[in-house]
């Protein structure tokens, strides 16, 4: 009993330890953790890893099969048989009963069979090679996704967690000034009015700093999810937004070139064509004759007594090999509507190509003028942040020196806590188009 009590402390230490357990990440380094711990990564690997094995099954299909059969019969009621009497000894035209074989059997066969040709499974191979590079595809481009859902999902922490900075600072200069416009009220140099206004606006603040605060906490949990880390984890992101803006702020980026048969999504697309025509070569292949072997061994013995396994028993040898060459001659056009089938739908897979590789030169255009927009943006509404910060503070100097009102104060107070969240938003506009503008170029 002694001996269990430190084991149940060190296992209760060690959960506490997991409990405490936290995360820190850079941008990169999260991508990189997501790249090998989301759940839809791993699933996509898993993925390659069934393609692996299917394409071990249709390469096994045209080696040596070698099957093994013990076959055993009782007859628990023999059957009779008439033969004529006058073979033994009887009398001519009439019949006697008799009973052929012993009531027990047993075979034990090994058969050999080897395909010396089958068209079918050559274009099979080929198929599953096709296969391979599909599912190897899919993990790219499930790779691409997870990395710009990182990207967005660090992006919008960042941005909860600025806005809440900026909604405190905003809150405190709030609060100083319903203060100092209290003072002024009950001393009478300051109309109630204007200390209801402030009110208002104190009240607004507040608001935005409960939901943001609640915001911040989904955010947190959804960037957990896209990582695969439990949700309830503690990750802390040790870059902050006006570091992720200068990175991502590059305008020689909107000029890289594009080459498309490099995307992931035309190779997806292209690769579909393949996989198609060798379906179209696999429905010829049905027309096509086909020639196997095999060979087997057979032992056989019978005895009215079960005995088989005993010295007494007598085992037979039996051998055989075979050649068996099938031609197929007519199917009432079955084959020929069906190879008619798989042309239809690989002149389909043809046009989706043609059509996927105009998208694609869409969304590099589409994603290089929204990357540029957002360049632009940053930089206006910076520059109008930076106007907006001291229109404010000229303000508060005049409500307090009696020469503005505080409907003109809460004006310009509400225009600063616009241009506040249009900053942010503008520097996240730029992360998230950026990674849309490499996601088009396919650069990752």
């Amino acid at each position: 009993m002694k001996k269990i009590y430190p084991l149940l402390f060190l296992t209760l230490f060690n959960i506490s330890l997991r409990a405490q357990e936290s995360y820190s990440f850079t941008l990169d380094e999260a991508v990189q953790y997501a790249l090998a711990h989301n759940y839809t990564v791993r699933n996509a690997a898993l993925d390659i890893e069934t393609a692996k094995k299917q394409k071990w099954e249709a390469t096994s299909f045209g080696m040596p099969q070698i099957d093994g059969t013990i076959d055993y019969q009782n007859w628990l009621k023999q059957a009779v048989t008439f033969i004529p009497a006058e073979i033994i000894g009887g009398t001519p035209g009439e019949f006697e009963e008799v009973v052929f074989g012993a009531k027990q059997n047993m075979n034990a066969t090994v058969t050999l069979n080897q395909i010396l040709f089958d068209g079918s499974y050559i274009v099979g191979l080929q198929s599953a090679k096709t296969f391979l590079t599909i599912s190897n595809l899919a993990k790219e481009k499930t790779d691409q996704s997870i990395r710009e859902a990182v990207i967005n999902a660090y992006g919008n922490v960042l941005v909860t967690r600025e806005t809440i900075e900026i909604l405190k600072k905003n809150k405190e200069v709030l609060e100083n000034n319903l203060r100092e416009t209290k003072a002024l009220f009950d001393n009478g140099f300051a109309e109630e009015q204007d200390f209801e206004q402030q009110q208002i606006t104190l009240s607004n603040i507040n608001n935005d700093l409960n939901r943001s605060t609640r915001l911040e906490y989904i955010s947190k949990q959804m960037f957990n999810l896209t990582l695969g880390i439990p949700i309830d984890q503690t990750v802390v992101l040790s870059e902050n937004l006006e570091t992720l803006a200068l990175r991502s702020a590059d305008i020689n980026f909107v000029s890289t070139p594009f080459e498309l048969e490099n995307h992931i999504d035309f190779k997806i697309a292209d690769n579909k064509v393949e996989f198609d025509d060798l379906m179209v070569k696999y429905e010829k292949t049905k027309g096509m004759p086909s020639l196997n072997a095999f060979i087997n061994y057979s032992q056989f013995a019978n005895n009215n007594n079960f005995i088989f396994f005993e010295n007494a028993g007598n085992w037979f040898d039996s051998s055989l090999l075979g050649v068996s060459l099938k031609i197929p001659i007519f199917s009432s056009l079955q084959r020929s509507a069906r190879t008619q089938q798989a042309k239809i739908t690989l002149m389909q897979s043809e046009i989706d190509l043609q059509q996927k590789s105009e998208e694609l030169k869409l969304n590099v255009s589409t994603a290089r003028n929204k990357y540029q927009f957002a360049l632009d943006q940053y930089q206006t509404f910076s520059q109008n942040l930076a106007l907006a910060e001291r229109i404010a503070e000229k303000e508060q100097i005049k409500f307090f020196e009696g020469i503005s009102s505080s409907i003109n104060l809460t004006n310009v107070q509400n225009q600063l806590f616009r241009s506040q969240q249009e900053y942010i938003q503008s520097i996240l506009e730029i992360i998230q188009t950026k990674v849309e503008l490499e996601n088009a170029l396919n650069i990752f």
